[in-house]
């Protein structure tokens, strides 16, 4: 750098700034220069920190269908019989075992178990136990891994959520999407590699944006939100009497001054800010090509079934994450809210379920008709479980669970999953995990592994450490689950 040439504010303090003040400057500096390689060229895929891969990766890319507020697994996933021949009694004290409760029912003198009033029935080769809430799912049976003795440590749902989202119960780490594009790259030239959607006009707990956010790691690695309606991504079009000639003309020139700077300055954080602007150009044609999901033909709507035309419906976005997949988007985060049912259960895990049973089925087998299933992940499932006793009053045509952390369910399938597999076991009460337990940090750590990536090599330098999504506590590939 030349005595006499002005010095970009960032450089001045790196330079003269004294103590904490320079230390935190230089912080900003390495977090913002660690994406800037030739690699990252406009237009061009993107390859990730870890290039290659750990190992050879059985998935590309990951679908989460996320149901915030808690599905409860009595009434889903994990059959108990028990439950309906002791209705109504009180919850032994030997199976809580003295287990914190939630204030919603914490105040309750008797805990009174509630059984399912949904049959089920035992589906596939492996004779898994559905219920008739979810006849779609049902037939895919054979196809998905049933994980029934999930365990969480967060008994509310903005820390259960958050930690399922970023491996860390307190807000600001990353999320599984931005480890992944960190740590992976992108493969799309025009898409983001981390896209959200979240079903349209849910009630029930709050999504904050942190939740797909990128903590601690460069902004460009948050997820980007894709809303219904005319303009899919916030501040994308055109402002009013800017043409697209106008644009195109405008960052070419952005460039040519961004490149004087570079060279005077070698900031790194100019190429990825054009990088970031160039991107949000091609999106301009890309984004409303890719959210298009009515000129899909007739027969894949109609899998999907009757909400599938209409956007923002978890049918709808079920069609569009399969789209985006194709393109090329690394990890697509769905969440379908309104799950948090401490009442009602047979009216609102009836309308839950009809809304997302068949579009969840029908994404598992539009992906294998297109060949696309064995290399991308599908998850579904929520923070945390339900209890087995009812909250409130129990009748014999309603009731309520409250929030249980020790033990729910989830699925997953393709992307290296072994199929036709469930995997754990609860006590009879369905309280208690009693055989393969799966935490949380297990969770992630075995996604990590399907994606090629060993999640105790996977570090970024946060505050003088080795930081990753799955903490400093054990984590284990759960082996049973890979094909």
């Amino acid at each position: 750098m030349q005595i006499n040439a002005p010095h970009h504010r960032r450089h001045w303090l790196q330079r003269f700034g004294m103590g904490f003040g320079g230390l935190a400057a230089m912080h900003l500096m390495q977090r913002e220069s660690v994406i800037a390689s030739p690699s990252h060229s406009a237009g061009q895929p993107t390859h990730g920190v870890l290039n290659p891969t750990h190992h050879a990766p059985k998935a590309k890319r990951v679908i989460y269908l996320f149901q915030a507020g808690g599905p409860s697994q009595l009434e889903t996933w994990d059959y108990k019989p028990l439950l309906n021949e002791k209705q109504g009694e009180p919850l032994p004290e030997s199976v809580r075992n003295g287990q914190r409760l939630t204030g919603m029912s914490g105040n309750q003198s008797v805990l009174p178990l509630a059984g399912s009033i949904y049959k089920f029935d035992q589906h596939g080769e492996n004779g898994t136990w559905v219920s008739e809430l979810m006849p779609h799912m049902a037939k895919q049976v054979d196809r998905i891994a049933v994980v029934r003795s999930m365990t969480t440590e967060a008994i509310n749902h903005d820390p259960a959520i958050t930690f399922l989202q970023t491996g860390n119960q307190i807000s600001g780490r990353p999320s599984i999407g931005s480890w992944l594009h960190y740590g992976l790259g992108s493969e799309s030239e025009n898409l983001p590699a981390f896209v959200v959607l979240i079903t349209k006009g849910k009630g029930g707990q709050p999504l904050y944006s942190r939740l797909w956010g990128s903590g601690f790691l460069p902004a460009r690695y948050q997820g980007v939100q894709f809303r219904s309606g005319k303009e899919p991504v916030l501040y994308l079009a055109n402002p009013p009497g800017v043409s697209q000639g106008s644009r195109r003309q405008m960052l070419d020139r952005l460039k040519d001054l961004h490149d004087l700077e570079q060279e005077r300055l070698g900031d790194p954080e100019l190429a990825t800010r054009i990088n970031q602007y160039e991107m949000a150009y091609r999106m301009q044609s890309s984004v409303p090509e890719v959210a298009n999901v009515a000129e899909e033909p007739k027969h894949i709507l109609d899998l999907y079934g009757p909400d599938a035309t209409k956007p923002g419906t978890f049918a709808s976005n079920c069609i569009l994450a399969r789209r985006l997949a194709e393109r090329g988007v690394r990890f697509i985060q769905l969440y379908h809210q309104g799950w948090d049912h401490h009442g009602n259960i047979p009216g609102g895990m009836k309308k839950q379920c009809q809304e997302t049973d068949q579009p969840a089925a029908a994404l598992l087998e539009d992906l294998r008709q297109r060949g696309m299933l064995e290399d991308t992940l599908v998850i579904w499932g929520g923070e945390f479980g339900r209890t087995n006793y009812s909250q409130g009053t129990l009748t014999a045509t309603n009731y309520g669970r409250d929030h249980h952390p020790r033990c729910f369910s989830m699925w997953m399938a393709g992307g290296g999953v072994q199929g036709g597999v469930v995997h754990g076991e609860t006590c009879p009460y369905g309280y208690n995990v009693v055989k393969d337990g799966v935490h949380v940090r297990d969770f992630h750590a075995t996604l990590m592994h399907l994606m090629g990536i060993d999640h105790e090599r996977f570090t970024a330098k946060f505050q003088g450490l080795d930081a990753k999504l799955t903490g400093v506590e054990p984590a284990e590939v759960i082996q049973p689950l890979l094909a």
